[in-house]
């Protein structure tokens, strides 16, 4: 190992310590790491979705800290993302009012620090020879608890209340009973229990309209530099039910154990041009957003998965190629999760092999109009990598077969061993959805023809599709080798071959130097420079001679080669529309990590570090704190659409190297 690679680790270790704060520890301590992401914000209204929202742990409900012109101590919550499509349930949590005994003005603490760490917030604030410390983080799905600490250079004796603020709709209450306080909600079997552990001194509640008060019926001694620690507790449940007390400071160091565990395995490789802090910044911001999309199996999901953005009220569910690129990701710092997210779709998988397109919380809510491109086989392939998991590669080959050949029987219209995109319902918005890229322009003239019952194509063959479905044989070939059955392992590998053959043949145009997808019957390519061209050097079926061709195009900067580089649509069409086009021109972060890797799969790699490099640096405050978008601008990095999006964060810790072999 060189000197400076050397350095460069010992550097990039130590800024992971920075950011994840303590190791271990029963009392918090504030970092001095910068925030990756911007937590501050207050509801202005029970769906306000403005700003970011902390959640850990696959908890349905969320906080954040109150913006900075907000007086008092406390957190903004909970918002609850089970309710409906998710809204606020109180506007603060944990505000601490102190005053001597008996006085009638409350004493005034200046704040003096708030920070989103990973896992946790945290606020500070001194004042009159007090120090006031609130630690909030999850000690599961289910219950958010928050430290507080109170300090004084003197010993002396308060009044001490801890106030909290809900956000009633007609038809919520707020009822007390034994020490604690459930709000319960119209139309809703969620409940949110909040209760003060009163292990250490007894605050009594009380409550005025929507306000619920912890409040001391005596003076509580303070000595001097000896802090007094309280513990408030949230709970959100599916019904009523017991509520079992949790300790506190075995759950902190549960919090940071897994935290820990998380920024150790991300650590990502060197990216040539990118600064070492810049790199492992841009993973940490990843990595909170993935977990921060996190929810635990409740109602009629049976396992945990991730959401595409809490940030978007239309995202309250896990869809499926969303949910394969999750899983790739996660399979390298949470690999149980990732194991549930694949499982929470194939929970619902159907006797002919269909996956639903995305599944909710209520099941009659799922999508079975479309499915989504086949990359299940490819996640799994890649939790195994990660985990060495035979076990789980078991338990899914049966299911991976199941949806594969679910493909070729009722979406292959002319049966000639290339399939279509479509849907069961005949219409072309939902074939145009199973594609993944909605409005893509090379959808703009197609067609719907019918297979059968329930099943409908449209009248092209994509050849992003017949991609994936190669690189789906031969990864079924790998897990059909990692459970012994050798020969239907070679059997997919010979019929990867024969489709390798047909898709070179029916989608390569020699003279443009790309391929396009195919009209049916005639044959006729849809000349669309789409991100799809490269589809097939990422799956590995393309010839050193096509994918020069590919590539050149890729590299032109009136192209693809754009300050953002590898857009869905090529900069030089007159339909490119980098801003509203959602897939007519603007950057999609899966897209473009698989572009990158189609460079280093054809041995461009300088090429690649440099494209990496300005998809890392080019998003707009991706260095700073800005959260990860849907898509981006590739002429000015602009993130657009939803905040906070899981495919991107996935992608970009796959160009940070983490997982990459």
């Amino acid at each position: 190992m060189s000197a400076t690679t050397h350095l460069r680790r010992l550097r990039a270790a130590a800024l992971i310590l920075a950011l994840s704060g303590p190791a271990v520890a029963a009392s918090p301590v504030a970092d001095a790491a910068v925030d990756v992401l911007d937590m501050h914000g207050t509801p202005a209204s029970e769906t306000d979705r403005g700003f970011n929202i902390f959640f850990d742990a696959g908890a349905w409900h969320g906080y954040s800290l109150p913006l900075a012109r907000d007086a008092g101590s406390g957190f903004s919550g909970p918002f609850v993302h089970s309710i409906g499509a998710g809204r606020w349930a109180g506007r603060r949590l944990a505000q601490v009012t102190l005053a001597p005994p008996g006085g009638s003005e409350v004493i005034a603490l200046r704040e003096v620090g708030s920070h989103a760490g990973p896992g946790y917030l945290q606020r500070h604030f001194q004042g009159q020879g007090l120090q006031l410390r609130q630690t909030l983080f999850f000690a599961d799905a289910q219950r958010a608890l928050v430290r507080i600490e109170l300090e004084s250079s003197t010993s002396r004796a308060l009044d001490v209340a801890v106030e909290n603020e809900a956000m009633l709709a007609p038809g919520d209450r707020l009822v007390l009973h034994s020490g604690a306080v459930t709000q319960t909600f119209a139309g809703s079997a969620e409940t949110v229990l909040t209760r003060l552990h009163q292990d250490v001194v007894q605050l009594l509640p009380r409550q005025a309209r929507n306000q619920v008060v912890f409040a001391s019926s005596q003076p509580v001694q303070l000595e001097a530099a000896k802090p007094l620690v309280l513990v408030l507790e949230q709970q959100l449940s599916a019904g009523p039910g017991p509520a079992v007390e949790v300790d506190a400071d075995a759950a902190w160091s549960r919090n940071r154990a897994r935290w820990n565990g998380y920024l150790q395995a991300i650590k990502p490789s060197h990216v040539p041009g990118v600064p070492d802090a810049t790199a492992q910044r841009i993973a940490l911001k990843a990595v909170q957003t993935l977990i921060g999309n996190w929810r635990a199996a409740r109602g009629d999901l049976r396992h945990d998965g991730v959401i595409p953005s809490y940030s978007a009220d239309y995202f309250n569910g896990f869809w499926a190629w969303d949910s394969w690129k999750h899983a790739v990701a996660l399979a390298h710092f949470a690999p149980d999760l990732a194991r549930d997210q694949m499982r929470a779709m194939f929970d619902y998988q159907a006797a002919n092999g269909m996956v639903a397109d995305s599944v909710y919380l209520d099941a009659k809510e799922n999508n079975w109009r479309n499915t989504k491109p086949p990359l299940a086989a490819w996640a799994t392939l890649e939790i195994h990598r990660a985990t060495g998991d035979a076990g789980f590669v078991a338990e899914m080959y049966d299911k991976l077969v199941g949806y594969h050949h679910w493909w070729f029987a009722e979406r292959d219209h002319d049966h000639n061993g290339l399939a279509e995109f479509g849907a069961t319902d005949g219409t072309r918005l939902a074939a145009a959805w199973e594609s993944g890229m909605d409005n893509a322009v090379r959808f703009d003239d197609a067609k719907m023809l019918r297979n059968g019952e329930n099943a409908w194509s449209l009248d092209q063959e994509s050849v992003d599709l017949n991609a994936y479905l190669y690189r789906e044989k031969l990864d079924l070939a790998a897990l059909a080798g990692v459970l012994g059955k050798l020969d239907e392992r070679d059997a997919w590998l010979r019929d990867a071959e024969a489709m390798k053959q047909r898709i070179g043949a029916r989608f390569h145009d020699a003279e443009a130097g790309w391929f396009f997808d195919a009209r049916l019957g005639s044959g006729a390519h849809i000349r669309v420079f789409g991100s799809e061209g490269w589809t097939p050097l990422w799956a590995g079926l393309a010839s050193d001679a096509q994918a020069r061709g590919v590539i050149a195009t890729m590299l032109d900067p009136k192209r693809f080669a754009t300050p953002m580089p590898l857009p869905t649509l090529a900069a030089d069409d007159p339909r490119f529309s980098p801003i509203k086009g959602y897939w007519r021109g603007p950057l999609w972060l899966d897209q473009a990590r698989f572009g990158v890797e189609a460079l280093r799969r054809h041995g461009h790699v300088r090429e690649a570090d440099q494209l990496t490099a300005r998809l890392l640096l080019n998003a707009e405050g991706l260095d700073a704190q800005a959260p990860m978008y849907e898509n981006y601008d590739p002429t000015t990095g602009k993130g657009y659409q939803a905040r906070n999006f899981s495919w991107s964060a996935a992608s970009y810790l796959w160009l940070l190297g983490v997982g990459r072999e």
